[in-house]
């Protein structure tokens, strides 16, 4: 008996298995209050506190998994399911959200000071990648504009190799002419005295769902739990006090997300003690708060407090 039988009781979310994306994804499980205990040996971890399995699997598996029904939900990278698709005419997923993490561009990359500068040049060259089907597929298009005739995978004259890993090191030991690789600040490339002549695709980390998933209301649960959880990590709570004359020039620098929470002070505390006073909650942007606080400060608002926001429901 497989394991989506033995468990349908619960809904199977497959994770990644290890390393930058594991770490980040325990974050978002955090998030939506999906409570367990993995064992370093096993691979499967059920929720404490929900009718839900963890499957840790690896990040390019995930999408098979969640593609072919055997996971309902899954956390991998828009790159990872690109490539199966391409791969697999039968794996088919659906997006939920873009979860914003593990940014970064699929891109072309050649010697800094060799003879390739384009990507049009690379066509009949050989290029090394992790992303064969992608790779294969960007090149046969390229082809195709080039040639005026549509070329097909078999009779495509680039030759993309694949490799694991260390694709960066392909040009320089003579096995490619170009790498298509994974390039999140570039410093890697740099130091392998490569650069970007073209991006294939722009990346991030997602959340998928299979084309018949199980438990629908349970999705719909932890698919709001979880963009709750983004919102809260993108907004911070802005406490202040105010006199009634400078109030509108502060909410016009903190107006909030929809309008600002507004309370009356019960007693004034100011030197003129005729004006009324007003206590405001909102929320602001964590990119943006330092200086919003600033610019309240100077706009007559006091006793600015600042809280961190752990989950919403926007």
């Amino acid at each position: 008996m497989d394991l989506v039988s033995q468990m349908s009781d619960r809904l199977l979310f497959a994770v990644p298995k290890k390393g930058r994306l594991y770490e980040k994804c325990l974050q978002f499980l955090e998030g939506a209050d999906i409570k367990f205990s993995r064992s370093h040996r096993l691979d499967i971890a059920l929720s404490l506190n929900m009718p839900v399995a963890l499957i840790f699997l690896p990040a390019a598996d995930i999408p098979r998994f969640v593609g072919e029904g055997n996971c309902d939900l899954g956390i991998t990278g828009q790159d990872q399911v690109a490539e199966s698709q391409l791969l697999d005419d039968h794996i088919r997923v659906t997006e939920l959200l873009d979860l914003e993490f593990g940014k970064c561009k699929l891109q072309v990359q050649v010697p800094a000071h060799g003879e390739f500068q384009t990507a049009e040049s690379l066509v009949g060259k050989r290029v090394v990648t992790s992303f064969d089907c992608l790779v294969k597929d960007y090149f046969r298009k390229l082809e195709s504009q080039s040639t005026g005739k549509d070329v097909t995978l078999e009779n495509m004259s680039t030759e993309v190799k694949y490799v694991g890993g260390s694709v960066e090191a392909a040009c320089a030991l003579g096995v490619a002419d170009g790498i298509v690789d994974l390039v999140e600040s570039g410093e890697t490339m740099k130091a392998a005295g490569l650069k970007a002549i073209e991006t294939v695709m722009d990346t991030s980390c997602c959340l998928i769902q299979s084309r018949s998933p199980r438990h629908p209301e349970l999705i719909s649960t932890i698919l709001s739990r979880i963009t709750g959880y983004i919102s809260a990590q993108k907004y911070l709570l802005c406490n202040f006090n105010v006199p009634r004359s400078c109030f509108d020039a502060c909410v016009a620098i903190a107006p909030g997300k929809r309008a600002p929470t507004v309370q009356n002070l019960l007693s004034a505390n100011a030197t003129d003690e005729t004006e009324p006073w007003h206590a405001v909650s909102v929320m602001v942007p964590k990119k943006d708060v330092a200086n919003i606080m600033d610019k309240l400060q100077k706009a007559g608002a006091h006793d600015i407090l600042i809280f961190h926001i752990q989950n919403s429901r926007a």
